[in-house]
Order: C-alpha cells, then sequence, then structure tokens
C-alpha cells in the first residue's frame, strides 16, 4: 500500500533521547544533517522507508480532549507541514516530548530521528511526509578487506543495521482535520508499558475505521469467538472449531462485501450461535470503543493477513497432525474402549 519508487529524502535532523527514570538526558543536534553521499542516501531510505511497504493499518492522530492541537506531535508536525523552515526547531520539539512520556525503566535510550520526504505514495496519492524514527538496538559488524597478498577483518561495535527499524510512523500530509493519514511501526515484541509508550503515549494514535480495520477486527473477533466464547460455553470439538473457522475464510474469500446476517446463516448456522456471536461482537465493540458495522465492504489484504492466524491442523498427541481445509463430515470422531483412547475415522477417495 505504500511505495516509494519516487521518493526522496529532503532533510534529517538525529537526537538522541535517554531514559528519565534512570537519569538519562537528551542531546540535541544543532542543525539539520546534511546529506551529500548518494549511497547514503539511498541506505537511509531503505532504512526509513522500506519497513513500512507492507504496513496495512492506517490511523489517525487524535486526543482524549477531541482537540487535536493538544497532540504534541500533531501540532509539531503541522508547523513543518505549514513552514518548513521550523522543520529542525520542531524535530528538537518532538525530542523533548518523546523524553518526557518515555516514563518506563525499560525504555531503551537511542536516536531519534525526523525526516522530510517527497514523493511518498499512500493509496495511490504522492504526498510528502514527516518521519519519526527511532532506534535502539545496535549491533556489532564485521569488514573484511584485501591486504597486500591476502584479507584482514576489522569490526565496528554498536552500530545500526538499516534492516531493523525499531520503531517508525509516516505522516502523510492530507487529511489534516481528521488527524492526517499515519502508519506506525513498533518491532517490541512485548505488551507491556515500555512496548506501548511509542503509539500511545507518544504518538496518540487511533486506528483509521476503514474497509482494512473492519475486515481485520470481524475476523479477530470471530475467531475468539469460536477457540474462547465457544468452547466455555458449549462441549465443540477441535474439528467442529476448526470447521467453523474454515468456513468463515471461505466466506471472506469469496465474498466482496460483509453481511451480518448472510454471514451468521451460511457460517454459523444456527440460531443460539448466530445471536451469541452478535453479543460477543457487541461487547467487543463496547470494550475497545471500536464500532463493527454490519455491513462493509471486504479487504482483501486483510482477510490474507488474518488467514496466517487461522489454524487448520488438528494436533494428536505427539504422533500425527491432520490437515482439516474442507468438509467435516469426511471424519468422525470415536472412543476405542479396548485401547481407552479416541480416535479419529477419516473418509477420503484417493491417495495423493
Amino acid at each position: 500500500m505504500i511505495s516509494f519508487f519516487e521518493a526522496s529524502l529532503k532533510q534529517l535532523s538525529i537526537h538522541h533521547t535517554g531514559n528519565k527514570l534512570l537519569e538519562e538526558y537528551y542531546k540535541l543536534s544543532d542543525a539539520p544533517l546534511k546529506i551529500d553521499d548518494e549511497v547514503l542516501g539511498n541506505l537511509l531510505m531503505q532504512y526509513f522507508l522500506k519497513p513500512f511497504e507492507k504496513v496495512n493499518e492506517v490511523y489517525r492522530f487524535y486526543h482524549p480532549n477531541d482537540n487535536l492541537e493538544l497532540n504534541e506531535v500533531f501540532h509539531f508536525v503541522h508547523e513543518i507541514f505549514e513552514n518548513n523552515e521550523l522543520f529542525h526547531e520542531d524535530s528538537q520539539q518532538l525530542a523533548k516530548h518523546l523524553y518526557d512520556v518515555a516514563n518506563h525503566p525499560k525504555i531503551k535510550s537511542g536516536e531519534l530521528y525526523v525526516a522530510y520526504f517527497e514523493k511518498v505514495q499512500i493509496e495511490g496519492e504522492q504526498l510528502d511526509v514527516v518521519g519519526v524514527f527511532k532506534s535502539e538496538t545496535k549491533d556489532t559488524y564485521l569488514k573484511v578487506y584485501p591486504e597486500q597478498d591476502g584479507f584482514n577483518v576489522s569490526y565496528e561495535q554498536e552500530a545500526i543495521s538499516i534492516n531493523k527499524l525499531d520503531k517508525g510512523c509516516l505522516i502523510f500530509n492530507v487529511d489534516k482535520e481528521e488527524g492526517y493519514k499515519v502508519v506506525v511501526l513498533d518491532q517490541s515484541k512485548s505488551s507491556n508499558d515500555s512496548a506501548v509508550y511509542w503509539k500511545d503515549e507518544f504518538l496518540k494514535l487511533k486506528i483509521r475505521n476503514d474497509s482494512y480495520n473492519q475486515t481485520n477486527n470481524v475476523l479477530g473477533v470471530y475467531k475468539n469467538f469460536v477457540t474462547q466464547k465457544l468452547e466455555d460455553d458449549y462441549e465443540i470439538s477441535k474439528a467442529d472449531k476448526i470447521d467453523l473457522l474454515n468456513r468463515s475464510m471461505k466466506y471472506f474469500k469469496e465474498k466482496e462485501t460483509f453481511d451480518i446476517e448472510e454471514f451468521g446463516n451460511e457460517v454459523i448456522g444456527n440460531a443460539e450461535g448466530i445471536e451469541s456471536f452478535k453479543n460477543y461482537k457487541k461487547n467487543y465493540e463496547q470494550e475497545y470503543e471500536s464500532p463493527i458495522a454490519d455491513n462493509f465492504e471486504i479487504a482483501e489484504s486483510a482477510v490474507k493477513k488474518q488467514a496466517r492466524a487461522y489454524k487448520s491442523v488438528l494436533k494428536l498427541d505427539k504422533n500425527f497432525h491432520i490437515y482439516i481445509h474442507g468438509n467435516k463430515e469426511m471424519i468422525e470422531k470415536g472412543y476405542d474402549d479396548d485401547k481407552s483412547m479416541n480416535f479419529y475415522k477419516v473418509y477420503f477417495r484417493e491417495e495423493e
């Protein structure tokens, strides 16, 4: 969805932010970086932009008081878009803001990069972009080079890999009144306060409620409904759960639009289950303040993403895995009294 084959990097400022709770400090540069080396410029473009090529979710800036100007990142980025002469000054303010919100002892210090790009494409539109990135992970690199009749080896410590962007966001100069279009990246593995501060505390983002988000959410809600809610409320076999998941994925791959009544009848198939799913969906909407429409266009990219999380494997002890892709009537579950063991009987026409 994001491409940068015509993009160019126009400005770049680099600062360092520490962890305030650990009595580390921030260090601000006095001026933007001058990039005279074309190779360096291309490497920076790859480092900053390439990780976003497969990002689909689009966010908006927001503020709990419904006043976007109170969102610090929105405010400073808006100033940059309005007056590019303020770029470096506002990049310094962004570094100070990041330092102020890093209120967790496990938040790592690192470099903060603020960049200005031209002609970055999102959803078919080329736009100016302000990028904000943070590098936290450092690596050691070996360098082999020729020397006399052979080769020698050197190394560089505390170096940054251009293939490992830790945190970043791209803010597109469009839809200002709605909080701009923003895409975000955070490679943190955990979900504690040290991981969520980038998106929730520093940027203050909420996801755009478009067809991608609607598709992604309803598939996620249905998966949890089948694997958690049905298991708690009913005696349902793993084969039946896999069948319900397979039928839902088939529905989303074949249809162009989602209709909750049609989905309930074709996929769930009984009134009690349909009502239970509707209530489960409603509770999700209330808990996460994320409404999901009863009718919307299905986003193919969201279906592909969720398909990776939909498991169709029935694991039996450590001996067998059964992949169930279709008709659940072709598999029967039973119990052998003589062996005191469960069994599955699988019907098929040809062995491949």
